[in-house]
C-alpha cells in the first residue's frame, strides 16, 4: 500500500481517528502550530526573529533580530505560516490547479482535491515567517546569487530579487530548507530540477542539522505522526 494512499485515508477518516497522529489540511494545520512552535522554537525562518505569539500583532522582537519592515509594517507585525515548497508549486502538477472557474486555482484545489489539501497542510513544509517577508517571497524559488547581500529588512540576511522572481534565504536555514524540499519530493513526487537539486544538495552538506531542526522534527512527529527522514537520520546525536 503506497504512502500516498495512506495519507489520503488518514485525511478522509480524521474524525474517526481524532486522537491518533494525523495529517491536516492547511486550515487545520495552522491550528496545530502552538503544539510545535513554543519556547525556543518560536523563531521566524527567514530573519531569525523571536516572537511571543502567532496571533497577536507586535509580538515579534524586531529589536532583538535587527529587523525593519521594507514597505508593509502592518503585515510585518504578524506571524504567517510559510510553505517552503510553495502552494503554487504544489498545485502546478494537479489537475485542479488548471481548471477554469470563478474560484482561484488554489481555492479550487483546497476544496476539490483531498491530496492537494494534505500536501498544502503538511507540517514539515510549514515554518513561521514574518508576514511581510512571506508575502515578498511569494511563490519565488530559492536561489543563491550573492555572498554580500544588500539588506532589505534591516540586518536580516534574506533577500528578494523581484525582477528575476527568486529568493535567497539567510545561510543559517538553507540546509533545513533543502531537507524539507527533499521530503516533499519523496512524500509527494514534487520534482526538483537538476539545477535546483544541485543547489539544495550543496546547502544540505554545508549546513548540517541543528538542535532546533531536530526538536522541530520530533514535535511534528508527535502531532502529525511522521518524521522527515532527511532530518531524523541526522539527529541521533542531537
Amino acid at each position: 500500500m503506497s504512502r500516498r494512499f495512506l495519507l489520503i485515508l488518514a485525511f478522509a477518516f480524521a474524525s474517526v481517528f481524532a486522537q491518533a497522529p494525523q495529517h491536516y489540511d492547511f486550515k487545520h494545520a495552522k491550528m496545530q502550530m502552538n503544539r510545535i512552535y513554543y519556547g525556543d522554537l518560536q523563531v521566524t525562518v527567514y530573519c531569525g526573529c523571536k516572537y511571543k505569539s502567532n496571533k497577536k500583532p507586535n509580538g515579534i522582537d524586531f529589536e532583538g533580530c535587527g529587523f525593519q519592515p521594507r514597505k508593509n509594517a502592518n503585515r510585518a507585525s504578524r506571524i504567517e505560516w510559510e510553505h517552503v515548497v510553495t502552494a503554487h508549486n504544489i498545485g502546478l502538477s494537479r489537475q485542479c490547479w488548471h481548471k477554469e472557474g470563478k474560484r482561484s486555482a488554489r481555492k479550487n484545489c483546497e476544496e476539490t482535491d483531498p491530496e492537494y489539501a494534505l500536501m498544502e497542510g503538511d507540517l514539515h513544509n510549514l515554518l513561521p515567517s514574518i508576514g511581510e517577508v512571506n508575502g515578498d517571497r511569494s511563490n519565488f524559488m530559492y536561489s543563491q546569487w550573492t555572498n554580500s547581500p544588500e539588506p532589505m529588512y534591516g540586518t536580516c540576511q534574506s533577500i528578494v530579487d523581484f525582477k528575476n522572481r527568486k529568493f535567497q534565504p539567510r545561510p543559517e536555514v538553507r540546509g533545513m530548507l533543502a531537507r524539507i524540499s527533499f521530503y516533499m519530493e519523496k512524500a509527494y513526487g514534487i520534482t526538483l530540477s537538476k539545477e535546483r537539486r544541485r543547489l539544495l544538495e550543496i546547502w544540505d552538506k554545508e549546513h548540517p542539522v541543528s538542535a532546533w531542526e531536530c526538536e522541530r522534527d520530533r514535535r511534528i512527529f508527535k502531532v502529525q505522526g511522521d518524521h522527515n527522514p532527511f532530518v531524523e537520520a541526522k539527529c541521533k546525536n542531537n
